[in-house]
Order: C-alpha cells, then structure tokens, then sequence
C-alpha cells in the first residue's frame, strides 16, 4: 500500500477524503500534501585489499541478504553526513575519500506500506577495515572482492545497479 493510500481524512479538518491521490487534497479545507520519495544512501567500502564491505542484513526488507551499510537521511543531515553516521551505526568504520557513484529509485516495504525512495550510492575507504563490526540491523560484515559478487545476492535494485557500475 502506498503511502497516500492510508489517508481516510484530512490532517488538517479532518473531513473525509474521497481519494488518496497524489497529492492528496481536500475539498473541504484546500489542503495540499505532496507525497515525495524519501532519501536514502548506502556505500561501497574499500579497503587495503581492494575488497568491499558487504553487510548480511538482520531485518527485513532483504533479511539474509547483502547489503551495503546506509540508510535513510535524517532531516537537516546532507546524504554525505548520513551515510557517514549510518556506516558508524551499522558497522563502527570512519570513512574517507566518499565519492558519489549513482542514484536509483527504489521502493522500501516496512509496516504494510511500500515507501518510494530515492537511493544515493556512493564509494570510500574504510580507515581501520579491520575494526569492522556487525551492529545495528547487521547480521555479519564480509569483505569480498567486486567479481565474487552477484546482483542476486542483493536486497536492493539502487545496490545492484551500484554493482553494475563499479564492475563496468
């Protein structure tokens, strides 16, 4: 369900809407609410080795699956503040050298709605690779190299075409 699809009355009067367009208008107050993507950015870790960092993801959506550390931005934080302080949450690394890769919509499902994101992939090294840990919604890190990695391991389309970039 998208998002717009759970408004049955206007937050602002409350009066009931006959549709669940985007935007979402009433007819009763005028009021206007644009449903837009929300900001997300992941990244490609290097280190010494030439390996990258994948995450195994402990949570759904893509439990199992690899990932790259990220997540959503945080209002009034850039996409480069956000990844940063994801990769610290999600597995304890300072980062350098970030440089942006690509961007890619994507969809993310969580508590019965599937959320329109807009995905920024960047690419860093790792300063100390070797202090790498599982943390938030992390199940394990693995350092592989680009060619033991294949589109289908993972969880995300934005990722899998990050993928394809780096290896092209």
């Amino acid at each position: 369900m998208l998002p717009q699809q759970k408004f049955r009355h206007c937050p602002a009067c409350g009066a009931a809407l006959s549709q669940q367009a985007n935007p979402l208008r009433c007819g009763v107050c005028a009021f206007s609410f644009y449903f837009n993507p929300t900001v997300a950015s992941a990244v490609f870790i290097k280190n010494t080795a030439g390996e990258l960092l994948f995450i195994r993801r402990a949570k759904d959506p893509g439990k199992g699956m690899l990932g790259l550390p990220g997540g959503f931005i945080d209002i009034g934080e850039s996409a480069e503040e956000g990844v940063r302080r994801e990769v610290m949450e999600e597995v304890g690394l300072t980062i350098v050298d970030l440089s942006y890769l690509c961007s890619c919509p994507n969809e993310y499902s969580y508590g019965g709605v599937v959320y329109a994101v807009c995905d920024l992939i960047y690419t860093a090294v790792a300063v100390l690779p070797e202090e790498a840990q599982a943390l938030d919604g992390v199940e394990a890190c693995e350092w592989r190299r680009l060619g033991d990695v294949a589109e289908r391991e993972l969880a995300f389309p934005s990722m899998r075409l990050g993928l394809q970039i780096l290896k092209a």
